[in-house]
């Protein structure tokens, strides 16, 4: 189980080769000598060097295939993870950033954005939450993004879907409380990361490390929502009450 600073005995990544989810797990490594995790993603280079990695900071890794996109293979991956026992962390870390323009103009694309960044998540999310209300405990981390606050014309189809995925972990939540289980909803800005490699770098701009930092402290704290960098609150509050006509005029 999670102690009383916060850390746990073990983690289940989805979307293991993640960032973000990778700098969580060497944040807790850090913390947690031996610790657990289950890293699942498709099989592949990337998953490899990711779980070594991770046994270099000392994790005890088990790897296990994920397919964001085929509901048996999510049934499959929260199957495994859980028969190995109970899993005190979840991160639900995986999602597509897509071409924003290509993300309205090719329904194909529309739609794999929604499955990967909305259905997939609530689907997985739901198989979590069962095993939680199952153990008793349980925290998940849900990686967000501010993107999703206030839905913008320049990546409306990324936005609406975080928007959506926000929305769902934020109830999920507090259906949770009474099982004893738990849910961070975790808004970055910009992350300096492989999903925006290429990218004109927004303000405020943060590393996964940095997102990881907050993260921990924030499950220590058991918060159920925070904004990395904080000041980003402050902004997200303001865009929100802004007239739309307005907004739509502004470079964002």
């Amino acid at each position: 189980m999670i102690d009383a600073l916060g850390v746990p005995q073990s983690l289940l990544l989805l979307g293991g080769t993640s960032d973000i989810a990778l700098a969580i797990a060497r944040e807790y490594a850090g913390r947690r000598p031996g610790l657990k995790v289950l890293l699942a993603a498709r099989p592949g280079e990337r998953r490899a060097a990711a779980a070594t990695e991770l046994q270099q900071a000392g994790c005890t890794v088990t790897e296990l295939d994920f397919e964001a996109t085929d509901a048996d293979s999510r049934r499959q991956v929260v199957g495994q993870a859980f028969e190995a026992g109970d899993v005190d962390c979840v991160v639900m870390a995986f999602g597509i950033l897509g071409d924003a323009e290509a993300a309205w103009t090719d329904p194909d694309a529309a739609l794999q954005m929604a499955e990967i960044n909305y259905t997939a998540p609530v689907h997985l999310g739901a198989l979590v939450a069962e095993r939680f209300r199952g153990q008793g405990f349980g925290q998940l981390i849900a990686l967000s993004s501010v993107a999703g606050e206030r839905v913008r014309r320049s990546n409306f189809v990324y936005g609406s879907t975080k928007a959506g995925f926000d929305g769902f972990f934020s109830g999920l939540g507090e259906a949770l409380k009474p099982f004893g289980g738990r849910v961070l909803v975790v808004r970055p800005g910009f992350v300096r990361s492989k999903m925006t490699a290429g990218m004109d770098e927004a303000p405020m701009a943060v590393t996964p490390e940095q997102v990881a930092e907050a993260t921990v402290a924030a499950v220590r704290d058991r918060k159920e929502l925070i904004w990395v960098p904080a000041p980003m609150r402050i902004v997200m509050s303001g865009l929100r009450h802004v007239p739309r006509p307005l907004f739509r005029r502004l470079p964002i």
